[in-house]
Protein backbone atom coordinates (compact mmCIF):
# COMPACT_ATOMS: atom_id res chain seq x y z
CA UNK A 1 0.00 0.00 0.00
CA UNK A 2 1.43 3.67 -0.53
CA UNK A 3 1.82 5.70 2.04
CA UNK A 4 -1.46 7.63 3.19
CA UNK A 5 -3.52 8.76 6.19
CA UNK A 6 -7.06 9.20 6.24
CA UNK A 7 -9.46 9.63 9.19
CA UNK A 8 -12.85 10.11 8.70
CA UNK A 9 -16.55 8.85 10.93
CA UNK A 10 -18.42 6.15 9.53
CA UNK A 11 -22.44 6.92 9.64
CA UNK A 12 -25.05 4.77 9.31
CA UNK A 13 -25.89 6.02 5.72
CA UNK A 14 -22.60 5.44 4.23
CA UNK A 15 -22.33 3.87 1.05
CA UNK A 16 -19.95 1.59 -0.27
CA UNK A 17 -19.64 0.82 -4.20
CA UNK A 18 -17.42 -1.96 -5.90
CA UNK A 19 -16.76 -1.47 -9.59
CA UNK A 20 -14.44 -4.09 -11.54
CA UNK A 21 -12.50 -2.61 -14.70
CA UNK A 22 -11.57 -6.02 -16.64
CA UNK A 23 -8.91 -4.12 -18.88
CA UNK A 24 -6.68 -6.77 -20.54
CA UNK A 25 -3.79 -5.22 -19.88
CA UNK A 26 -4.19 -3.62 -16.25
CA UNK A 27 -7.29 -4.98 -14.84
CA UNK A 28 -8.40 -3.91 -11.35
CA UNK A 29 -11.76 -3.17 -8.72
CA UNK A 30 -12.09 0.23 -7.45
CA UNK A 31 -13.82 -0.33 -3.87
CA UNK A 32 -14.87 3.09 -2.95
CA UNK A 33 -16.22 4.12 0.70
CA UNK A 34 -18.63 7.36 0.91
CA UNK A 35 -19.60 9.19 3.97
CA UNK A 36 -20.96 12.72 4.20
CA UNK A 37 -17.65 14.34 3.85
CA UNK A 38 -15.32 11.90 3.07
CA UNK A 39 -14.87 9.59 0.80
CA UNK A 40 -12.33 6.61 0.44
CA UNK A 41 -11.04 5.09 -2.60
CA UNK A 42 -9.11 1.84 -2.64
CA UNK A 43 -7.48 0.52 -6.02
CA UNK A 44 -7.14 -3.16 -6.27
CA UNK A 45 -4.91 -4.82 -8.50
CA UNK A 46 -4.56 -8.69 -9.34
CA UNK A 47 -2.77 -10.51 -6.97
CA UNK A 48 -4.31 -8.26 -3.75
CA UNK A 49 -7.04 -10.54 -3.43
CA UNK A 50 -5.87 -11.32 0.34
CA UNK A 51 -4.78 -7.93 1.52
CA UNK A 52 -8.59 -6.88 0.67
CA UNK A 53 -9.70 -10.16 2.40
CA UNK A 54 -7.47 -8.89 5.20
CA UNK A 55 -9.34 -5.87 5.49
CA UNK A 56 -12.54 -7.27 5.62
CA UNK A 57 -11.74 -9.33 8.17
CA UNK A 58 -10.56 -6.56 9.84
CA UNK A 59 -14.28 -4.72 9.35
CA UNK A 60 -16.17 -7.40 10.85
CA UNK A 61 -13.47 -8.15 13.96
CA UNK A 62 -14.47 -4.02 14.38
CA UNK A 63 -17.73 -3.93 14.23
CA UNK A 64 -18.41 -7.13 16.88
CA UNK A 65 -16.13 -5.03 18.59
CA UNK A 66 -18.56 -2.14 18.44
CA UNK A 67 -21.68 -4.38 18.97
CA UNK A 68 -20.12 -5.71 22.18
CA UNK A 69 -19.45 -1.87 23.46
CA UNK A 70 -22.88 -1.19 22.42
CA UNK A 71 -24.30 -3.89 23.96
CA UNK A 72 -22.18 -3.07 27.58
CA UNK A 73 -23.23 0.24 27.41
CA UNK A 74 -26.97 -0.40 27.43
CA UNK A 75 -26.22 -2.51 30.54
CA UNK A 76 -24.53 0.30 32.34
CA UNK A 77 -27.68 1.20 34.42
CA UNK A 78 -28.76 5.06 34.49
CA UNK A 79 -28.92 7.08 37.44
Amino acid sequence: MNRLSVSGYLQPNTRTCVTPYPDSTRPFVSLRIEGHDTEITLFVRPGSADALRTLAAAATEAAAALDTLTADAAEVPRS
